[in-house]
């Protein structure tokens, strides 16, 4: 069964279950209707649970996945269930998924191509897993002329990122503007200088760098595109990570410590050159195992992949927000510390200039973000226990006569 990038799949047809509507509204114009509209949200995300309900296997937690189509918002009580992105991980990293044929790999295509905004993030959430069985399969798969193996399944869902992507860019790069650092400040402007330009304004001169450049389409996924589709379906992930679950960025750290390699002695010379380190060797051993876990557990294990700069790019971008975002939880941060680390080992061995200053630099960041910490937290304890409390005044009731 094949996949078609700009409509919805053969099993579209098949994938959707009736639901019924409310009554259009009196004038009979039913899509301008914000309650009909609403209603029909709220429709297509049950009918898309009751059907991912339908093709994991029963057990209790698939119980429970169907009961989250009755709540208010379904699609993202989805997005939040934690028992809903096991049930799903467990059955997209088994041998047999990543097929043309793998009803999973149809639901998150189907999903994606729909207009619901939670619907996408839900897709979105599970990026970081498919990702990593895909380059693992790719890369460290034995290649059978006779019997290869089928990933067709999760190209199309990446392609499908990538498309859309492409459509939002429009055949335009992202660039930048960079102000000229000879002159004093950002703001500086010479006084006499002369523009041969009239209509030039006074600000100082600012060269324009290209972040990103324009994406051209795709309709498969080929060896010399590869990193460049996933890599952009990690940027459409990284756009909206603020509402991405804390497990679905717990996954992505501990995917991306395993694709730089773990087993290097490097990831600790950062902070022995440096001082203090932001752990002592037995912690960090256990930071190591936990990391590891979720990987063994997923049977991709010594997963070492190519990492270019298009792909280690918005990686990197992904592991800022995990390594220093204030409302993650410590397991996050940890988990990204524990991978900039590794990903910083592998830069030095590579010798990767850009590489080598962006985790460098987020490996310091990092530091000094526990070690302000450190000191919020001791100056905080100080203080409740050296500083005096101040005696109460004398509560003042007004009563009236």
């Amino acid at each position: 069964m094949d996949f078609h990038l700009h409509g919805g799949s053969p099993s579209s047809s098949t994938t959707s279950t009736t639901s019924p509507h409310p009554p259009p509204n009196q004038n009979g114009n039913s899509s301008a209707d914000p309650m009909h509209s609403w209603w029909e949200s709220i429709s297509k995300a049950r009918s898309r649970i009751h059907l991912l309900s339908s093709l994991l296997p029963e057990d209790q937690d698939n119980l429970s996945l169907s009961s989250l189509a009755d709540t208010d918002r379904p699609a993202r009580s989805l997005l939040l269930s934690s028992t809903a992105y096991s049930s799903l991980s467990a059955a997209l990293s088994s041998p047999y998924s990543g097929s043309s044929d793998d009803p999973l790999c149809h639901w998150l295509y189907d999903t994606y191509l729909s207009s619901d905004a939670d619907l996408r993030l839900v897709v979105l959430s599970y990026l970081p897993l498919l990702s990593a069985v895909y380059l693992h399969r790719i890369h460290h798969h034995p290649s059978n002329p006779h019997n290869p193996v089928s990933l067709s399944g999760f190209e199309a869902v990446l392609l499908a990122l990538y498309s859309s992507e492409t459509k939002a860019r429009n055949g335009k790069p992202i660039t930048i503007s960079i102000p000229d650092l000879s002159q004093p400040s950002l703001y500086h402007s010479p006084r006499n200088a002369k523009s041969s330009n009239p209509n030039s304004s006074s600000k100082p001169n600012s060269s324009v760098g290209v972040f990103s450049p324009p994406l051209e389409p795709q309709i498969a996924v080929k060896s010399t595109k590869r990193a460049c589709i996933v890599g952009v379906a990690l940027d459409c992930y990284y756009k909206q990570i603020s509402q991405m679950p804390s497990w679905s960025k717990l996954d992505f750290c501990k995917f991306a410590a395993v694709w730089a390699g773990r087993d290097c002695p490097c990831t600790s010379d950062f902070d022995q050159d440096f001082g203090n380190g932001f752990r002592d060797n037995e912690n960090e051993v256990d930071d190591i195992e936990i990391v590891t876990e979720r990987v063994r557990d997923l049977d991709i294990e010594d997963a070492r992949i190519p990492l270019p700069w298009e792909l280690l790019q918005p990686v990197l971008r992904i592991l800022g927000h995990c390594l220093l975002g204030p409302l993650n939880i410590d397991e996050v941060k940890d988990a990204a510390s524990v991978a900039v680390r590794h990903l910083f080992a592998r830069a030095s061995h590579d010798l990767v200039p850009q590489a080598i200053l962006a985790t460098r630099s987020l490996i310091q960041l990092d530091r000094r973000a526990r070690e302000a910490a450190k000191m919020l937290a001791a100056n905080g304890s100080s203080s409740n226990v050296n500083t005096p409390s101040k005696a109460k005044k004398p509560e003042i009731l007004l009563v009236s006569k």
